[in-house]
């Protein structure tokens, strides 16, 4: 199966919103898995001959939406006047991992929008490897905005809160 056709078949089940794809050829043996809730596909190609190789795919067209809304939330702060965004400091994800905003989905998210933090507060959880590490917070101010959706996964130095340092 040559490159294009498999970046076909990705685009493709991105698109088609599946959860799971399988195919098997003679010399070759293709796992396209899209986790739910998640953004991106895991593609897995096995030859034969050949070790596993794993490929990403962009995220399906639909799923940009939520971008889209927050730049044209952040658009209507700044038109109002309430929106320098420049004096706001941004904390980042310290790993790549599972953003959770609460520690199970019965309990309350451990920071809300208007919330203060100090130095040593949980702000959030990451999921790595099965490992849960609480993301402690390194200033002191009030949550402005949280940037990312519970239960997403999130990228090293990925922008997670917005907060005012005064």
């Amino acid at each position: 199966m040559k490159l294009n056709e498999i970046q076909d078949l990705i685009k493709f089940v991105a698109k088609s919103g599946v959860s799971e794809v399988e195919l098997e050829t003679k010399d070759v043996k293709i796992t396209i898995k899209t986790p739910a809730g998640k953004g991106r596909e895991q593609v897995f190609v096995q030859s034969a001959p050949q070790p596993v190789m794993q490929v990403s795919a962009p995220a399906p067209q639909q799923e940009s939406a939520p971008a889209a809304e927050t730049k044209s939330a952040t658009s209507k702060e700044t038109a109002q006047g309430g929106g320098d965004e420049s004096r706001y400091i941004i904390v980042k994800s310290p790993m790549i991992g599972t953003f959770y905003r609460s520690s199970s989905p019965d309990k309350p998210p451990f920071v809300n929008v208007g919330d203060d933090i100090a130095p040593g507060r949980i702000t959030c959880i990451i999921e790595a490897m099965k490992l849960f590490n609480e993301v402690e917070s390194d200033i002191k101010g009030k949550i402005i905005k949280v940037l990312v959706n519970d239960v997403t996964p999130v990228e090293y130095d990925q922008p997670l809160f917005l907060v005012d340092p005064a």
